[in-house]
């Protein structure tokens, strides 16, 4: 209650859908939603997500860790959490480091399932300060121990198809109604 997402007039929405071929014809049936505000927002939601698009995940590894980092530009509220990788994700941790140098673990999804991609909500909202970093941590199954490892003889790299892999740590910040998101969202700093 109270928030929403700004959809300014004469946006485009644009929805990406990853399609990997079977051999068979079949029928998309994929839907969109949309509930529209019936008074003004008080918050607005927007998401972003971390990233590490120079990800290499090596031959036969069963446990390899790629890290990406975002730093937030202002004060927001953190409330969800959608962790996206392919078939050889193990596992997606969402940490936050305060400009102080402490950290806190908010998400950890030691079991990640390709075929079950979960929105996580926090039971309370985390207020995010001002030059706190997000640093996405995910595991990859690379060896023929993944019974769903596509090819685990070959070095995988970021790309859309599922037998290709992605480090994506979506996040959905509240901010003010008449904030603009460009001041919040994070960008990308060194990723390991």
């Amino acid at each position: 209650p109270g928030q929403a997402r700004l959809i300014p007039a004469n946006s485009d929405l644009v929805f990406q859908m990853h399609y990997t071929a079977n051999g068979k014809e079949t029928v998309d049936r994929s839907r969109v939603g949309i509930v529209f505000a019936k008074e003004p927002p008080k918050e607005r939601v927007v998401n972003t997500f971390v990233s590490n698009r120079n990800l290499v995940i090596p031959p036969q590894e069963g446990n390899h860790k790629v890290v990406a980092r975002a730093k937030v530009h202002e004060d927001v509220k953190l409330q969800s959490f959608f962790p996206h990788m392919h078939l050889r994700g193990k596992a997606m941790e969402y940490r936050l480091i305060y400009p102080t140098g402490e950290s806190q673990v908010l998400l950890t999804v030691p079991k990640y399932d390709f075929n079950w991609q979960m929105t996580y909500e926090l039971a309370k909202p985390v207020i995010v300060p001002k030059g706190t970093e997000i640093e996405v941590s995910a595991w990859y199954d690379n060896s023929p121990n993944n019974k769903y490892n596509p090819d685990p003889t070959q070095t995988v790299y970021w790309g859309d198809q599922s037998w290709e892999e992605m480090l994506a740590g979506f996040a959905d910040f509240v901010i003010p109604a008449d904030m603009k998101p460009g001041k919040i969202a994070p960008v990308q700093t060194a990723a390991r």
